[in-house]
């Protein structure tokens, strides 16, 4: 039988214990919490920023010249773009390797311009997050996908940035890394990055000034003065493509379709009427991915699958048509896509 003495002796010791335990528990605990609050303060200054960055590229008026390099692809192109109160943005891009051509914007008004071929094809802009524009989704919606990570600072064409690295949550797409001007947000540099941190694809300006005066003049001027010009309009309308009788439900977290469309392509035979080539367009917010969908009929192309930096393309035959999935995604991605397109004729 224990002593009152021993008792007196082991009591303090089995609190001291039960202290330790319990401080150890509370150390855990405040450790997991401080953790939790320090990855939402994190996701809440990169959603911040991506804002920063989509809100910068359509509102302040910038020059430069910046690179785009995707595998062996290198081209360089000036900017000058002017966003005007009360007459909205307008754009020149001028392509400054190989052949010339220069696309003129207002609003979403686009003419571009091939003088070799005195040809100017008049349309309107579908695609609204070209560099230095980013996403076609919100911040905090581009982050349902991606876990995000504030990296510091750096410098890209002699200004200030902040860089922001987003890590895909599944294997589904790539990683980004983004360099943004401290003072404006204005994107300056973006990679597109593999699974081993590879950079894949690459636009940066090499040049650029911000806050510059609106000189939307030239832009309007040249937009009006296509005379002695070839003007071509591409027939290219809306289209719903599950009523001609297709599902497209790829189980990938996070894309969502944000427009179909329909093409008129020339046939191969000159006195056969053109060919529809219908587009479904999906994006996660920052990846996007195109299915077409054309009739395999008089069409000599072949099954398979390629890649060129971060462009990846499937290519395969579906009863009596070709489906092409395009985008910047792994090419497991594609095959998700493709595997899941099902037809079925309207009645």
């Amino acid at each position: 039988m224990r002593t009152l003495r021993s008792m007196r002796v082991a009591a303090p010791r089995q609190w001291a214990a039960w202290l330790l335990c319990a401080a150890a528990m509370l150390s855990v605990s405040s450790r997991a919490a401080f953790a939790e609050a320090d990855t939402a303060t994190v996701r809440q200054q990169a959603a911040g920023w991506l804002d920063r960055i989509q809100e910068a590229a359509r509102h302040e008026n910038y020059e430069g010249v910046f690179v785009y390099q995707h595998g062996n692809f290198v081209q360089s192109s000036r900017i000058a773009h002017y966003a005007v109160r009360g007459d909205g943005e307008f754009e020149s891009l001028e392509s400054l390797d190989g052949q010339p051509r220069k696309v003129l914007r207002h609003g979403d008004d686009l003419n571009t311009f091939v003088p070799q071929r005195r040809l100017c094809v008049v349309e309107k802009r579908l695609n609204k997050d070209s560099f230095p524009a980013l996403m076609s989704e919100s911040g905090e919606q581009v982050l349902s996908v991606y876990d995000p990570k504030m990296l510091g600072a750096d410098r890209v064409a002699g200004l200030d940035a902040q860089v922001i690295e987003l890590d895909p949550k599944d294997a589904f797409r790539f990683a980004y890394k983004l360099w943004a001007d401290a003072k404006t947000g204005l994107l300056l540099r973006v990679q597109t990055l593999d699974a081993s941190g590879q950079v894949l694809a690459q636009v940066a300006f090499t040049q650029v000034r911000v806050g510059v005066p609106a000189e939307k003049a030239g832009i309007a001027a040249g937009m009006r003065n296509t005379s002695g010009w070839t003007i071509v309009r591409p027939p290219v309308s809306p289209v719903d493509m599950e009523s001609q009788g297709w599902r497209i439900t790829p189980d990938v977290a996070g894309f969502h379709p944000i427009r179909e469309l329909r093409r008129l392509m020339a046939a191969r035979d000159p006195n056969a009427p053109p060919i529809g080539v219908d587009q479904a367009v999906f994006s996660d917010g920052l990846s996007t991915i195109s299915v077409f969908v054309e009739p395999a009929e008089g069409n000599s192309r072949k099954e398979g699958a390629g890649s060129t930096g971060a462009t990846h393309v499937l290519v395969t035959r579906y009863r009596d048509y070709w489906i092409t999935v395009l985008g910047e995604v792994p090419q497991a991605t594609l095959q998700r896509f493709a595997s899941a397109i099902e037809y079925k004729a309207p009645k």
